[in-house]
C-alpha cells in the first residue's frame, strides 16, 4: 500500500523528474525539480493552489521519482517523457495544424528545395513556417522556374539526362553537367531569397514587367506579377525596426474565460515571415510563466528551427536550464530575454495584441452561439457543455446509441460515446433513450472523476416529444434540474426546428440552426458508424469469435497464418503453435473446440438427412394412395370403418379379412375409423347433406 506521507519524507534533495499517477496507473503529470524534495511537497501542503492543481492532486494515487546529475538532464528527461506518455495536466501542443515548410539539404553535394510539413533534425535548412501554403508553392514554382537545380527527390547516377534538362529547367547533376562550385552559387542566392533578402530579385523582375508591358506583351507581364505578388507574400510580413538579431521568436499569450492563446511570432532578417497560434482551453487557471514554461519545452523539443533570441513578456523559473539546453541542440548560444523597454518590448506587446485578436475572434462566434441558446432556451447560466443523443437500430437489430457534446460552442469528437442498449428487447428508441441517459447520469453520480466528467448543463435530444419525455424521465431518477430539448427533423430527414418540453418550437436564427444542424449530425454519425461496426462484425463473425483466448488480434494472425477456418481444422497443435501468439494450451482448445463443432455440424447434417428421407417416403406411401382417389371410379371408392374403441390391429384384420371375403376388387382403398359412431349406421338422408362425409373422422391409409 501506498502511504503519500510517508513517501514524501524519502524524497531526495537532488534533481530528477518526478512522475504522478493515478488509481489506473496513468500517467498524469511530469515534472522536474532541482529538489525533489522541496518540489513535491508543494503539492500536497494547505497552500493557495489553483483549480487545476486541486484537481491534480486530489486524481494522485502514488508517485515515483527518476534521480538525474543535473538540471539540464532533468529538462531533457521531463520533455522526454511528457512526448511519449502525453500527460493530462502538463502543457502540450495539441493542435493537428501544421504548416509547410521549405526544405534546403544543404549537406548534400546538390541539394534540392522542396516543401515539407515535418521538421526534423537532419542538418537541413527549414524556412518557415508559412501561413499560406499556396503562397509557399508559388515561390517553389517561381525558384524552379529562376534557378536550374534538381527537382528530383533522391538524387540518382543516370545514363541520360531527364526531360528538365532538354527544356532548360535543370543542369543535370545525375550526370555531373555542373560542379559543385556552380550549384551552390545558386542554392546560396535561393538561401539569400528565403532569408528575406529579396529587394534586387523584385526590382529585376519589376523591370521586366514593364518591358514586357511596353511591349504588350500581357501575358508574360502578368505571370511577372504573379511572381512578384508571391515573393512578397511569402517573405515581406512585416520590417521589425532596430532589431539586430536575425533570427528571433517571439512569444505572447493571452487568456479569456474559456481557454488561453499562445502565439508565436518568427523573426528572420529582421522581417517577420510568419506566426503560430495554440489554443489551450484547460490552462486558463495556470500562471504565465509555467505556461510559458511548458509551452517553451514542448515547442521545440523536436523543431530545429531554433533561433538564437527568444522574447516573452514573463521570465520563466527554469530559464537557465532551458537555455543550456537549446544551445546544446543548436550548438550556439540561445538566449531567453523578457525586455522591459523600448522597441524590443513593443515588440513582444504586439504579439500578445495579436494572441487576444486571435482568440477573441475564435471565440466570438461560440459565445454567441452560447448567449443565444441561453436566451432562447431560458436558461439560468451560459450552457457551457450540452449533450444530444440518438439511437440507431434496424428493427430492433443491434440496438445502439451514440452521444456527442457540444462545449463552449465547439463540438468535441473525442468526448463522444457509444452505447450498447442493454434492458430494451424490441424497437423501442423512447425506452432506448432512457435507458442510455439513465445509465451515463448514473455513472457521473456515482464517479464524478470518471470518463464522463462532469453533468451537461443541458441535453438535446435527437428527436420531438417523446424523446423529450424520455429524457425527462431518466433525469428525474436523480432528482436532477437539467433542461431537455428536442432537435426536430421534418419528412426528408433534414433539421426543422428546436423544441422545448411544452411542444413550443423555439425560434432560433440561421448561425444556431447551422450549429444544431452539425450537431445533430455528428451524433447521428457516431451512432449510426457504431452500429454498422456491430452488424458487420456480426456478418463476418465465425466460429473462431467463440473458443476462449482467442481474440482479434490471435483470429487474424491465425487467418493469415492458414488462410481459412478449414484449414485451422486441419491443422495440427505443432503447426497451430507456429503462428504468433498460440501457445500449446491455446492450441489445445482450439482443435478440441473446432473438433466438437465439426461433429455437431456433422450430426446436424444427419438429423436433417434422416428428416428428409422420412418426408420423402412418407410422401411416396401417401402419394398413390390420394392419385387413386381421384383416378378411381367412384363405384371403387370403397371405405371400411370402425369404432374408435376396437384395437388398431383387430380392425385391420378385421378389415382384411372383409376383403378376402368380398374379393379383391371391393379391397378398401382407405380405412375409416370414427370418432363418434359407425357411419354404416347414419341415416342416408343425413349422410348426403353432410358435405364433408369424413368429418370427425380419423383416417388410417394402407398399403
Amino acid at each position: 500500500m501506498f502511504n503519500i506521507e510517508e513517501e514524501l519524507k524519502k524524497l531526495p534533495g537532488k534533481p530528477g523528474v518526478y512522475v504522478m499517477r493515478d488509481k489506473n496507473n496513468t500517467i498524469i503529470y511530469v515534472g522536474k525539480a532541482v529538489s525533489l524534495k522541496n518540489r513535491v511537497r508543494q503539492y500536497f501542503r494547505k497552500t493557495n493552489k489553483t483549480e487545476r492543481i486541486k484537481k491534480m492532486v486530489s486524481l494522485i494515487d502514488h508517485f515515483e521519482y527518476i534521480v538525474v546529475d543535473n538540471e539540464a538532464e532533468a529538462l531533457i528527461l521531463e520533455c522526454n517523457l511528457i512526448k511519449k506518455n502525453r500527460p493530462k495536466f502538463n502543457v502540450l501542443l495539441k493542435d493537428d495544424k501544421t504548416y509547410p515548410y521549405i526544405k534546403i539539404d544543404v549537406k548534400s553535394d546538390f541539394p534540392g528545395v522542396f516543401i515539407t510539413r515535418r521538421l526534423t533534425n537532419d542538418g537541413a535548412k527549414y524556412f518557415g513556417p508559412y501561413a499560406n501554403p499556396g503562397s509557399a508553392k508559388e515561390m517553389i514554382d517561381f525558384i524552379k522556374q529562376r534557378y536550374k537545380i534538381r527537382q528530383c527527390r533522391t538524387l540518382k547516377p543516370r545514363t541520360r539526362p531527364c526531360l528538365n534538362y532538354h527544356i532548360g529547367r535543370c543542369l543535370a547533376p545525375c550526370m555531373e553537367y555542373v560542379t559543385k562550385e556552380e550549384y551552390k552559387e545558386q542554392i546560396n542566392e535561393i538561401i539569400d531569397l528565403l532569408d528575406g533578402k529579396t529587394d534586387k530579385i523584385i526590382k529585376e523582375l519589376t523591370e521586366q514587367m514593364q518591358i514586357a508591358s511596353q511591349k504588350m506583351d500581357y501575358e508574360k507581364a502578368a505571370t511577372l506579377r504573379d511572381r512578384i505578388q508571391a515573393i512578397e507574400r511569402i517573405s515581406t510580413k512585416q520590417k521589425v525596426s532596430n532589431i539586430s538579431e536575425n533570427n528571433i521568436d517571439v512569444i505572447g499569450i493571452a487568456k479569456s474565460e474559456l481557454q488561453v492563446c499562445v502565439e508565436i511570432f518568427f523573426v528572420r532578417g529582421s522581417k517577420m515571415i510568419g506566426r503560430e497560434h495554440y489554443f489551450y482551453p484547460e490552462l486558463k487557471d495556470m500562471d504565465n510563466k509555467e505556461i510559458l514554461s511548458g509551452f517553451v519545452k514542448q515547442y521545440y523539443m523536436d523543431n530545429p528551427n531554433i533561433p538564437n533570441r527568444i522574447m516573452m513578456r514573463e521570465e520563466i523559473e527554469d530559464k537557465d536550464a532551458v537555455e543550456q539546453w537549446l544551445s546544446t541542440i543548436l550548438e550556439k548560444k540561445v538566449e531567453i530575454k523578457t525586455p522591459k523597454k523600448g522597441e524590443k518590448l513593443r515588440f513582444v506587446e504586439m504579439a500578445e495584441n495579436n494572441a487576444k485578436v486571435t482568440l477573441e475572434n475564435k471565440e466570438k462566434d461560440k459565445s454567441e452561439i452560447l448567449l443565444e441558446i441561453k436566451e432562447v432556451c431560458k436558461l439560468d447560466k451560459l450552457p457551457r457543455k450540452i449533450e444530444t443523443y440518438d439511437i440507431s437500430n434496424i428493427s430492433g437489430e443491434y440496438m445502439v446509441a451514440g452521444m456527442c457534446v457540444l462545449k463552449d460552442g465547439a463540438i468535441k469528437k473525442n468526448l463522444s460515446r457509444r452505447f450498447k442498449i442493454k434492458t430494451v428487447y424490441e424497437q423501442d428508441d423512447p425506452k432506448c433513450m432512457e435507458e442510455v441517459i439513465t445509465r451515463r447520469l448514473k455513472h457521473s453520480i456515482e464517479n464524478p472523476k470518471g470518463g464522463f466528467g462532469e453533468l451537461p448543463d443541458a441535453i438535446f435530444a435527437d428527436g420531438g416529444i417523446t424523446q423529450i419525455r424520455a429524457t425527462k424521465r431518466a433525469i428525474e431518477k436523480y432528482n436532477l434540474n437539467i433542461p431537455v430539448f428536442g432537435m426536430v427533423k421534418n419528412d426528408k430527414h433534414q433539421t426543422r426546428a428546436l423544441m422545448d418540453e411544452n411542444r413550443n418550437e423555439l425560434e432560433i436564427s440561421q448561425n444556431l440552426m447551422n450549429v444544431i444542424t452539425q450537431f445533430q449530425d455528428t451524433v447521428h454519425d457516431t451512432a449510426i458508424t457504431y452500429h454498422r461496426k456491430l452488424r458487420d462484425k456480426s456478418i463476418t463473425k465465425s466460429k473462431l469469435d467463440d473458443i476462449p483466448g482467442v481474440g482479434e488480434v490471435k483470429k487474424k494472425e491465425l487467418l493469415k497464418y492458414f488462410g481459412s477456418v478449414k484449414k485451422i481444422q486441419e491443422a495440427t497443435i505443432e503447426e497451430l503453435m507456429q503462428v504468433k501468439g498460440i501457445n500449446e494450451k491455446i492450441a489445445k482448445e482450439l482443435k478440441e473446440q473446432l473438433n466438437s463443432w465439426i461433429l455437431a455440424k456433422k450430426q446436424g447434417a444427419e438429423e436433417t438427412l434422416r428428416l428428409v428421407l422420412g418426408i420423402m417416403e412418407l410422401t411416396f406411401l401417401i402419394l398413390p394412395f390420394l392419385l387413386g382417389m381421384f383416378l378411381m371410379p367412384k363405384s371403387r371408392r370403397n371405405f371400411a370403418c370402425n369404432d374408435v374403441d376396437n384395437d388398431t390391429y383387430d380392425c385391420r384384420q378385421n378389415i382384411v379379412l372383409m376383403g378376402q371375403r368380398q374379393g379383391n376388387e371391393s379391397f378398401p382403398n382407405v380405412v375409416c375409423i370414427n370418432a363418434d359412431s359407425n357411419p354404416h349406421k347414419k341415416d342416408k338422408t343425413q349422410n348426403q347433406q353432410n358435405k364433408n362425409p369424413l368429418k370427425n373422422l380419423h383416417v388410417t391409409l394402407l398399403l
